[in-house]
Parts: structure tokens; C-alpha cells; sequence
């Protein structure tokens, strides 16, 4: 009788994932849900608005919200090298969970092609190595 074949492994490893730190500081600002989306909220390479029930969510370039608008400012921004398949699974995850494990906290933006993840920026060298000690690769944009 031949051997029993190996257990499939219910973890196998994925790919790595490619992730490029973009060269703006962002913030996450909330308005009232009813206010109507201001100018600045679109400017930059990235700029994500929501609205709920409930408020006006706005992810944008730092340098461009008001003084006055209630925000969490000082996010620096990985892109996940995309476009992703929607048949992918786990993607978020394998970023999350490194850094969860390192004890950084990360707000997350996704688009119909790809994932954008936000750290402090002083915890970004932190968050880097935590990425890349979990086998992705992280580059900087070039020309920033």
C-alpha cells in the first residue's frame, strides 16, 4: 500500500504583495452629513469622500483641510500595486495582520482596482518593517 500523500496545508503561502509609500500626508476629516463636499476634498493622488446617515467622511491631502474641520491629521499612504482581482481573498489581511501584530493601528481605503493603507506617520518606519518582515515589498515613489 503506498504512503498516505502530505496534508494540504490550509494556509499556503501567497504571493507578496508590492506596496508604494506615496509622498503626501493625508488626513481623515468628518463634517456634518449633511454638508456639501468642499473644493479641497478632491485635490491629490488620492481622495476618498463618504457619506452615511450619520456624517461626511473625507480622506485627502493634510495640507489642504481648513483649520476649523474636525480631523485626524499626520496618515501616510501605501498603495497595494493593483489592479486587484475581486476574486482575490485575504489581501486586506495579509497587510492588517502584520501590522495588528505590531501594534499599529491603520485606516484602509479601497478602490475598484487596488487598496490604499494609511498609518501615523510616526509609526510608518515601524509599519514597513513589519510589512516587509512578512515578506511584501515596500518601495517609495520615485521622485518623492
Amino acid at each position: 500500500m503506498p504512503p498516505a500523500p502530505p496534508p494540504l496545508d490550509p494556509h499556503p503561502r501567497q504571493p507578496a504583495l508590492t506596496l508604494t509609500l506615496l509622498g503626501e500626508t493625508f488626513a481623515v476629516c468628518r463634517l456634518a452629513a449633511d454638508a456639501v463636499v468642499p473644493v479641497w476634498a478632491w485635490t491629490g493622488e488620492v481622495a476618498c469622500v463618504t457619506r452615511t446617515r450619520d456624517e461626511l467622511s473625507i480622506v485627502c491631502r493634510a495640507d489642504l483641510v481648513p483649520a476649523d474641520v474636525v480631523r485626524e491629521a499626520g496618515w501616510r499612504c501605501l498603495k497595494v500595486k493593483g489592479p486587484l482581482d475581486f476574486s482575490l481573498t485575504g489581501v486586506f489581511s495579509r497587510i492588517a495582520q502584520p501590522l495588528a501584530d505590531a501594534g499599529i493601528s491603520l485606516f484602509a481605503v479601497m478602490t475598484y482596482d487596488t487598496d490604499y493603507v494609511m498609518v501615523k506617520e510616526e509609526r510608518l518606519r515601524a509599519a514597513v518593517a513589519a510589512l516587509m518582515d512578512a515578506g511584501h515589498m515596500v518601495e517609495a515613489r520615485v521622485g518623492d
